[in-house]
């Protein structure tokens, strides 16, 4: 790649009003590029440094920076406002030129790959981990990019956030494809298609699975959330199928915007739908109903919403042709998703304790109501709520907890930088006013690891213990730092103390 393809390039993807170049000449032109970068202190020389404008800070602000480390090029929505000793150059969205040099720079990887971008509120992860156990049951070797990891061949690694900005996201593909790896199971964040991470990646197929409150610090209302998450389905390709979950309102409207829709679901007649759902601690069983066939699907996840990720993941693989048989087998492969109902307890154990990512009380409500029913005696749920996002939640899952539990442990989750009692108090306050009506006992322990020992040794046998919140993460965000902590260690903690009381007495 050279300055005069990196113009190129920005000319076809920004065509309206498109970049303008100065201090760009012949020669200039043929000056090769060593990588596209968005932050100034990963420029090495030969970078072309592209100036995001974000919500807090912008990019020019560190152009000096990136030219002194290296940078023939910097890419920016406005002029430098003085002179500068390397090509500059305007264009209309920075986030969109980022992309198309990032698809570009790496060659167009996802073109190599079977892509399968799964967007919606919930269910993304174990979707995502679910179709990388078919493919895999296929013949593929496929790679992962999500919440919890991004794999890529043999090697797997904590993920930053669940899409990486484009030259990551890119790179990462690339990486596949030298790898060996002819597949990809991707969450798309609504972050990742607002700010277009994922612009210029070819999708082979993508999947909706629900949209609940979420995210409106960043996007403001539902219809702007809504929107960022369309963008999956617009980009995909006449002839890729697109999964879509009808028995959420929203997705009707899915179904109008692609060319090869392949609707799921449990109450509404749909292509892909289950036949009678067998369900308890053990996993769910059913036979899924699709175009191509009957497959018969043995699970050991749990609940509801898991039968909508299974039918998503059924109705995609055989809408890709992979084999029924493949698709049985990856299903029965997939044991679990760390922190998604994640059992901590053991059979030495009175009680059951289950970790859970749930944050949004959509999601909540569909964990608690799973495992009602599968509780053989009182149901207790520890959660909290993240500081320095939307904070119309936080009563809503209040009294989502309190209508379905017995007891309440509210604590902290990630207060970032606001007050942890602040945030109790406004999902209390919700909590509250479901307390007459449903009964449940409401506790209020603003330290998160005294919260979860308290709700162990209050449990009594039979009892079923949820933390929920956090699930797979290992930290607690506080004042900007960030502390580990993992609620999975801490939970087998106070099982192990609550052992020890057990035998002492």
């Amino acid at each position: 790649m050279t300055i005069g393809s990196v113009v190129r390039n920005l000319e076809k993807a920004l065509p309206m009003p498109g970049p303008a170049a100065t201090g760009v000449s012949e020669t200039v032109l043929k000056i090769p590029v060593a990588d596209i970068v968005y932050d100034s202190r990963k420029v090495n020389p030969g970078s072309v440094f592209v100036a995001l404008r974000g919500m807090k800070s912008d990019g020019r602000m560190f152009t000096d920076q990136a030219i002194a480390a290296g940078a023939v090029a910097v890419v920016a929505e406005k002029a430098p406002e003085k002179g500068v000793s390397v090509p500059w150059i305007v264009v209309s969205n920075t986030r969109v030129a980022l992309a198309c040099l990032a698809t570009e720079y790496h060659g167009h990887p996802s073109s190599q790959l079977t892509v399968v971008g799964i967007t919606g509120t919930n269910g993304k992860t174990t979707t995502s981990y679910l179709l990388s156990k078919i493919f895999e049951a296929a013949g593929y070797q496929c790679g992962l990019i999500g919440t919890v990891t991004y794999r890529i061949g043999g090697r797997e690694f904590s993920s930053t956030r669940t899409t990486p900005e484009a030259p990551d996201l890119q790179g990462f593909l690339g990486e596949m494809v030298r790898e060996g790896c002819n597949a990809c199971a991707m969450e798309v964040s609504s972050h990742a298609l607002a700010l277009h991470r994922v612009s210029g990646t070819k999708f082979s197929a993508g999947i909706f699975t629900n949209l609940g409150r979420d995210h409106l610090d960043f996007h403001l209302t539902m219809e702007e959330y809504f929107s960022s998450k369309k963008r999956l389905f617009e980009m995909l390709p006449n002839d890729a199928p697109a999964a879509i979950n009808i028995d959420d309102p929203r997705g009707l409207s899915i179904v109008e915007l692609v060319q090869r829709p392949v609707t799921y679901a449990i109450d509404r007649p749909a292509d892909v739908t289950p036949g009678p759902i067998t369900s308890s601690l053990e996993g769910l069983s059913f036979d899924a109903r699709s175009p191509q066939g009957v497959v018969r699907v043995r699970s050991k996840l749990l609940g509801r919403a898991n039968v909508y990720n299974l039918l998503s993941a059924v109705g995609t693989a055989t809408a890709l042709g992979l084999p029924h048989k493949a698709v049985e087998q990856g299903i029965e492969r997939m044991t679990g998703v760390p922190g998604r109902f994640e059992s901590v307890s053991s059979f030495d154990d009175d009680i059951s304790v289950f970790v859970d990512y749930a944050h949004t009380d959509d999601a909540l409500r569909h964990l608690l109501e799973t495992v009602r029913p599968l509780a053989s005696q009182r149901l207790i749920t520890v959660f909290g709520c993240g500081g320095g996002r939307d904070r119309t939640k936080r009563p809503l899952m209040g009294m989502v907890a309190a209508r379905l539990s017995d007891l309440v442990v509210i604590t902290s989750d990630n207060p970032r930088n606001d007050q942890p009692v602040q945030i109790i108090e406004e999902v209390f306050r919700g909590a509250q006013t479901e307390v007459d009506i449903a009964g449940a006992e409401i506790v209020t322990i603003v330290d998160r690891r005294e919260a979860i020992h308290e709700a162990v040794q209050r449990a009594q046998p039979g009892d079923m213990v949820v933390i929920t919140g956090k699930g797979h993460e290992k930290f607690q965000e506080i004042n900007n730092d960030l502390i580990p902590f993992d609620d999975v260690l801490v939970a087998r903690e106070a099982l192990t103390k609550r052992r020890g009381r057990s035998r002492a007495t």
